[in-house]
């Protein structure tokens, strides 16, 4: 397998997980609400970028395996690109506060960004030649494949019964 593949399989695999971990963190800073945390857990998902973008930046200055030199342009489209995703974090996180299940919040994002992306990259890096009927084909099947999941989705998940809380007065003295 090329080098290039093991990050596009670690890239799904995270992904893959991430709607369902924000949903369960949006759902323990809420006592079980995903309603009542989610500003909390997008905080964390901004804590693990800094995290891991601090990391980063740590081996690059330690191995020198990067020039630390930056350009207005450069810099410009990676901050772009970040507040994309930061946004993008945030209305996951909204999509699941308000009642978004991670069974359809998921396969719509998912399948709906890569279309967004090809029509995007296609504006930015305007290709040689016009793309055939297939690739429009492929756009559909993607859309359609999205649709199928949402149709064919298993049921509500099971939760655990709530704690119950005591109604006994106390006794004291």
């Amino acid at each position: 397998m090329k080098m290039w593949m093991v990050f596009v399989v670690m890239t799904v695999l995270c992904w893959g997980a991430y709607v369902p971990a924000v949903h369960d963190g949006q759902a323990a800073f809420g006592g079980g609400n995903p309603k009542k945390g989610p500003l909390r857990a997008f905080l964390f998902v901004g804590v693990a970028y800094f995290i891991a973008a601090s990391a980063v930046l740590a081996y690059m200055v330690v191995t020198k395996s990067e020039p630390m030199q930056f350009n207005a342009r450069a810099v410009s489209f990676s901050t772009l690109g970040g507040l994309l995703g930061a946004l993008g974090a945030l209305g996951i996180v909204f999509a699941l506060k308000n009642q978004g299940n991670p069974l359809i919040v998921a396969p719509l994002v998912f399948a709906g960004a890569p279309i967004v992306n090809t029509l995007v990259s296609m504006i930015m890096h305007k290709p040689a030649k016009s793309p055939n009927a297939l690739f429009y084909v492929g756009i559909l099947l993607a859309a359609g494949g999205a649709a199928m999941v949402l149709a064919n989705r298993p049921g509500p998940a099971k939760h655990a019964a709530a704690p119950v809380e005591s109604t006994t007065p106390s006794q004291t003295g």
